[in-house]
């Protein structure tokens, strides 16, 4: 392993990783144990249940990103639990954000593109019985008109992943200096007993 890596995980450990000797599960999918729920909608994918770590799994097929399956320490602190809820409220949100960006772009593109060949006077598929497409050109007029078209959604959604951003931040800033104080705290014990 690279010198570098293992620097980075003594000086930044990972915030949910569990300590020796903790029990492990993962956060809840969406008000159901992923092991015991339906497939979710995000993902089927689903972590060993050993698992004292966040893991990250395949990309959901609407939004593209991939989900994030947090692990929950047993003796999880209020701030630790605060800031892993809103982790996954933001992920949620996240997710769900750009499914639907995803899925008002593949609809908008169709209908461009349909439109585009009917002004034509093309059908959906070519002679050759392929999908009759656009041209490069052609397309890039679709691309600046839809985003054009959604300028003032990703201005609110940049200033609302600022802000989630940065109440994580604040909160991973709040955990580590918890987690610093009490190793403090049990270090002094030890030296006085």
């Amino acid at each position: 392993m690279a010198p570098w890596r293992t620097l980075r995980r003594a000086l930044v450990p990972p915030l949910c990783r569990a300590f020796p000797g903790r029990g492990c599960h993962l956060a809840p999918e969406r008000g159901a144990e992923c092991r015991e729920a339906a497939p979710s909608r995000v993902s089927r994918f689903c972590p060993p249940r050993k698992s004292c770590h966040d893991w990250i799994g395949p990309p959901d097929k609407y939004s593209n990103l991939r989900p994030v399956h947090f692990y929950i320490p047993e003796d999880e602190s209020p701030s630790e639990q605060k800031l892993r809820e809103l982790r996954q409220e933001t992920q949620e949100w996240n997710q769900q954000f750009w499914a639907n960006q995803n899925l008002t772009f593949r609809k908008e593109k169709e209908e461009f593109i349909h439109s585009r060949l009917q002004a034509k006077g093309l059908g959906l598929t070519a002679e050759t019985g392929q999908k009759a497409t656009l041209n490069a050109e052609e397309m890039a007029d679709f691309y600046k008109e839809f985003l054009s078209k959604n300028f003032q959604k990703h201005m609110h959604y940049n200033r609302d992943w600022y802000k989630r951003n940065f109440a994580i931040t604040f909160f991973m800033g709040k955990v580590a200096l918890e987690r610093i104080w009490s190793k403090l705290r049990l270090k002094q014990k030890k030296t006085s007993d």
